[in-house]
């Protein structure tokens, strides 16, 4: 892909701004899994893009947390539907490029909205999965708790826990439920501890709490960088704006500074 003068001139000042860092924050949205070929349904799989499912329901309302309740069988039929669409999919370059970065730096950590664990299936260490981890299944009645590779492995909807019966679900925020308690004050402590430059990737920062790190960070007069090739909430925000895909801008900026430090 050839990089045009303006994105490798943000690209040269993103460099120089890395050398002297040593703890860095990735915020990283669904535009990260895109080049593993997930398309982005706003935030997950792409298969909803303005129109009601095929029950003439809005997703948000086939995958809220109190269909779930009522309906188990409608969250999980469309779930489902959702990891199938991803299923062949695994993380690509940007992923790595992240996961090489924390073993480069001091200290690196991952914010992320997406529930596909890629970032880990990377290498990434230090990664917060603010919405969850569709992989991860619990049972809300007992203390059953189950990771699976796909859901090939699932022989009923709603699947239901082996020990007491109860209908399981993936440990992922679904639409009008809280965040989780222990990914919130890692988050807090993390960001407490300050970080020396701040990454938005592949995200529209719709949420308060995927916008408050960069806001903060502006206001500790920290570095902030967007890579995002569509304006979001914050483009107008942050110091230096990249409008390339994930994969390609990180794996220039990463192979630009390794040949940099090694001069």
């Amino acid at each position: 892909m050839v990089i045009d003068i303006a994105e490798s001139e943000n690209i040269r000042k993103v460099i120089q701004l890395l050398k002297g860092c040593q703890n860095i924050l990735f915020i990283t949205g669904a535009g990260v899994s895109a080049d593993s070929g997930l398309p982005t349904y706003r935030g997950i799989g792409g298969l909803y893009n303005d129109k009601a499912t095929e029950d003439g329901i809005p997703i948000e309302i086939a995958l809220a947390g109190e269909t779930l309740q009522s309906y188990p069988e409608i969250t999980w039929k469309y779930l489902s539907q959702i990891e199938k669409n991803c299923r062949q999919a695994k993380f690509n370059r940007a992923h790595q490029v992240i996961a090489e970065m924390e073993r480069h730096f001091k200290r690196v950590w991952v914010l992320t909205q997406n529930i596909d664990g890629f970032h880990s299936d990377a290498g990434s260490k230090n990664v917060i999965e603010i919405h969850g981890n569709m992989r991860k299944l619990r049972c809300p009645r007992c203390p059953w708790r189950s990771t699976v590779k796909d859901y090939s492995r699932i022989t009923q909807i709603p699947p239901l826990c082996p020990e007491c019966k109860g209908v399981v679900r993936p440990e992922v925020v679904f639409f009008g439920e809280m965040l989780p308690d222990y990914e919130c004050q890692v988050l807090s402590e993390e960001l407490a501890q300050g970080f020396d430059i701040y990454f938005s990737i592949g995200t529209t920062s719709v949420f308060p709490y995927i916008q408050q790190p960069i806001i903060e960070a502006k206001r500790l007069k920290r570095p902030t960088i967007e890579i995002n090739p569509a304006p979001t909430e914050l483009s107008r925000l942050v110091d230096i704006k990249i409008n390339l895909g994930a994969a390609v801008a990180l794996d220039e900026i990463w192979k630009a500074y390794l040949n940099s430090v090694r001069v």
